[in-house]
Order: C-alpha cells, then sequence, then structure tokens
C-alpha cells in the first residue's frame, strides 16, 4: 500500500467519522427540541384582526398549516406589514410535473406580492419573493 491510498483511506474516514458525528447531533436536536420546549410542539394561538385573519410571524409556526394569514414581513422600501400567506405559497401542484411547469414559469428575477397593513386589506407596499431584491 502507498501512502498516496493510505492518505486517501484516512481522508474518507475521517469524512465518514464527521457524517456520522453531525447525523447524531442533527437527531439529538431534533429530539431536544421536540421534548424539552413543549412551545415548540403546540401551535401558537396567533392573534386575529377584525376580518378575522390571523397575523403574526411564521417563525412562530410548527409548520406550514400552523402559519398565520397574514405573515409579518419587511417591504422593498423598509416598510413594516404583513403578506398573505396564499401569495408566499402560491399555485400548489397536485403531480411533480405540475410542480416542474410552476418552477420553469416563474421569473428568474422573482416576483412582487403586496404587502398588507394589519386589516389585510390596505396595500401599504410591495414584497419581492425570490431572485435578488
Amino acid at each position: 500500500m502507498n501512502s498516496y491510498s493510505k492518505g486517501i483511506r484516512i481522508i474518507i474516514g475521517l469524512i465518514f467519522a464527521i457524517c456520522v458525528v453531525m447525523v447524531a447531533m442533527a437527531f439529538q436536536s431534533k429530539d431536544a427540541k421536540t421534548t424539552t420546549n413543549p412551545s415548540l410542539t403546540k401551535a401558537p394561538n396567533y392573534p386575529a384582526n377584525e376580518n378575522g385573519q390571523t397575523y403574526g410571524s411564521a417563525g412562530d409556526a410548527i409548520s406550514s398549516e400552523s402559519e398565520p394569514d397574514l405573515i409579518s414581513a419587511v417591504g422593498v422600501d423598509g416598510a413594516m406589514g404583513y403578506v398573505l400567506k396564499k401569495d408566499i405559497e402560491g399555485e400548489q401542484p397536485k403531480t411533480p410535473e405540475e410542480a416542474l411547469a410552476i418552477q420553469n414559469s416563474r421569473p428568474l428575477g422573482g416576483s412582487d406580492i403586496p404587502l398588507y397593513d394589519i386589516d389585510g386589506k390596505t396595500v401599504i407596499g410591495v414584497f419581492h419573493i425570490g431572485g435578488n431584491s
């Protein structure tokens, strides 16, 4: 066995060991989140505006289903407001083929959606999704 192949084996062994440690840490982290912090397993109770729409940070949600109707966001001009969850999610595909068609039809530079006031009706700015802002 030459020194080159021995070195390759050592590098491969180190990479394998690092991957094992990272996977173990990921599982430990996931387990810690779900067992030691009950707030991460319970959907947040978002307040509702006068139109019955819930509002708040999507960061507080435990899943996309528990996100509020109006998600807090900062517009392209720095205005703080809310975007509609349905505007962020966009059209949902039913098949992999539809997913590819939707993805391929999106503009490369992203797109703009309305930024609303807390009432969910008054447009106060623009929020840019995807691409470069």
